[in-house]
């Protein structure tokens, strides 16, 4: 006789941490969450990835949690973990999901790749598989050969309200690039108007004749060693290939960025990199911040 095993449902209570609660940590807060559980257990289910704390499996007892933040307990089996090679969740709520994106892959299917993968496929598919009903909303994007933060919405609500409100919303965004050369002077402002061609190059011009948007881009040069240079750029606005113009302007085009005056570079790869994110969450009003380190390509380059 054949026996098939039976795949246990998941069985998921959450918590959520009350806004006027005292600082604690996460396996006091199960504790009290769990009376019937002894901590022997709970620190069981931690080590077995049965724990989320805002969308992300934590194992560590002592992580302080925040007024506000909710706390998952699969008390059947461990979380099942989003992975792939190309993109990271960096967290996950009810609402929004910030990833790192690795470089070469499309923020979202484009005439050239309509039927690629990219970002915006593997998180839908992620969800989809979570659950048929769930949604996936871009708020930005990133060029396909840009790595770095990026931030989607998982609700209609979400979504309108970053994308109504993005200027004040959006707290701080800061790339690192490597270019050829040495910006002069070594910090300061680029503030110029882009426009587009018909061959969808973006250009810079000095007002806003034929619609050109106002572009602000603060940069500062961290280090420089022979013919690279790394730098900081901050975004007062976000317009299409801001950054990659605005240091082609200044005369040190990005490292493999060869659409905008750039050269192959020894990295194989356009040196750009959205290092920092920080903005409002759009329905706690929390102020989130998120940062990835320089990319160990970059560091070899200076």
């Amino acid at each position: 006789m054949k026996f098939e095993a039976q795949v246990r449902p998941d069985r998921i209570v959450t918590f959520e941490v009350a806004a006027d609660a005292a600082e604690t940590q996460l396996l006091a807060f199960l504790s009290l969450q769990l009376p019937d559980r002894k901590r022997t257990a709970l620190k069981q289910m931690l080590a077995h990835r049965q724990v989320r704390v805002g969308g992300n499996v934590v194992t560590q007892a002592t992580r302080p949690l925040l007024p506000g933040e909710k706390v998952e307990v699969n008390l059947t089996r461990e979380f099942r973990e989003f992975y792939h090679r190309r993109l990271r969740i960096v967290h996950e709520d009810d609402q929004i999901i910030v990833v790192h994106k690795g470089y070469g892959l499309l923020s979202m299917a484009d005439d050239s790749a309509s039927r690629g993968e990219t970002a915006y496929s593997i998180l839908r598919d992620y969800l989809k598989n979570e659950h048929p009903g769930n949604k996936l909303f871009i708020v930005h994007r990133l060029d396909r050969d840009t790595s770095g933060l990026m931030l989607f919405a998982k609700t209609i609500e979400a979504k309108e309200a970053l994308q109504h409100n993005w200027n004040n919303m959006v707290l701080e965004r800061k790339y690192l690039c490597v270019v050829e050369g040495a910006p002069e002077p070594a910090e300061g402002t680029v503030r110029s108007y882009l426009n587009e061609n018909s061959r969808h190059e973006v250009y810079s011009t000095a007002d806003d004749t034929n619609g050109g948007k106002l572009a602000i881009t603060r940069y500062r040069t961290l280090n420089t060693r022979g013919n690279y240079s790394l730098v900081e750029c901050e975004l007062d606005t976000g317009r299409k290939n801001q950054i990659r113009v605005h240091m082609k302007e200044l005369g040190t085009p990005i490292s493999g960025d060869r659409r905008y005056g750039g050269h192959p570079s020894p990295i194989h790869r356009m040196a750009l990199h959205a290092q920092s994110l920080k903005f409002v969450h759009p329905t706690s009003r929390r102020a989130m911040s998120f940062t990835t380190p320089i990319p160990d390509s970059f560091r070899r380059l200076v």
